[in-house]
């Protein structure tokens, strides 16, 4: 379930299609100070995301790494990212037209920042991202996050 502040805020960015500097402000210290709490946050996030024609800059950071501390650290098991978590990211960042930039780079920096990722997700950010995301992972970053 969602606030009514990230209800409001999703409304009031849809209206004026675009999030910026204030806006991220606004989210970070007021609507979630704490992060991202559940899978509808996210959701959430990623959707509205794929609304905004010219992301902000603050805005892909914050949905980037909002998302990360949700899935690779607020998530049990801790540092791992198992199978049904791993299925439910790949859904929510492949919505619609597919993964949007801003989704590619989620799935990269959850590759990279878990201890363990499911080979799924794995193979997600490998075979639909940029070369210069694959060329960021060196070949025993990979290895090391599937075993």
């Amino acid at each position: 379930m969602i606030s009514n502040e990230l209800r409001e805020f999703v409304d009031h960015v849809l209206d004026i299609r675009q999030i910026g500097d204030e806006q991220v402000r606004s989210l970070s210290r007021t609507i979630l100070p704490d992060g991202a709490i559940s899978h509808e946050v996210i959701d959430v996030l990623v959707s509205l995301d794929r609304a905004i024609k010219t992301p902000n800059a603050n805005w892909t950071e914050f949905l980037v790494a909002t998302t990360v501390e949700y899935v690779v650290w607020t998530s049990r098991p801790t540092g791992l990212v198992g199978r049904d978590m791993a299925h439910w990211l790949i859904t929510t960042l492949s919505v619609g037209d597919g993964p949007t930039e801003n989704a590619m780079r989620i799935a990269f920096e959850v590759v990279r920042e878990a201890e363990r990722c499911d080979e799924s997700l794995i193979s997600f950010a490998m075979g639909r991202g940029s070369l210069k995301a694959r060329q960021d992972l060196s070949r025993s970053e990979i290895s090391l996050l599937a075993s």
